[in-house]
């Protein structure tokens, strides 16, 4: 019969070895899920021609583009210099524009090409799919990722703080 190590919700009340066993790790748990969530995505995407990572640029530009290399990497809680290889193969499948502002040559902005917009009608459909696959209710998934929220505002506030440095 093996122990359980995760009845106790305070971590004082766990013993040593329960404390480091892998199980009973938040940071295992939410790496194990996302990389889950990502094999779930990709066969849903691979009809659209995205990957999940350019799904996820191609879903802010459909909120609001033109937007700089800058914003659109904060948005999505990405460092630019990784953001922009998937910027330049959505530009290379001819969905997103690169081009730099005119009055500061520095600011690379991101655009929507006609294709990159009429791609939003097929997208449309991944939600339901997702759903569908992980057998979830929009409220489950709206309760998952909203107890996922201080995580976020967490790293929010850890580049508020280092700005102010």
């Amino acid at each position: 019969m093996s122990e359980d190590r995760t009845s106790s919700s305070a971590p004082e009340a766990l013993d040593a070895d329960a404390l480091l066993a892998l199980e009973n790790q938040l940071c295992f748990a939410i790496v194990t899920a996302a990389r889950n969530v990502v094999s779930i995505y990709r066969p849903v995407l691979e009809p659209l021609g995205l990957t999940h990572p350019q799904y996820l640029v191609m879903l802010a530009l459909w909120e609001r583009a033109p937007r700089s290399l800058g914003e659109l990497a904060d948005e999505l809680a990405m460092d630019p210099a990784t953001l922009s290889p998937l910027v330049k193969r959505l530009e290379a499948q001819g969905r997103v524009t690169r081009s730099r502002r005119v009055d500061d040559e520095r600011v690379l902005d991101i655009g929507l090409t006609d294709g990159g917009r009429a791609l939003r009608s097929d997208a449309l459909q991944v939600p339901g799919q997702i759903l569908a696959r992980v057998g979830m209710t929009v409220e489950q998934v709206a309760a998952v990722r909203d107890g996922l929220a201080p995580f976020a505002a967490r790293r929010d506030a850890d580049a508020a703080a280092g700005e102010r440095a």
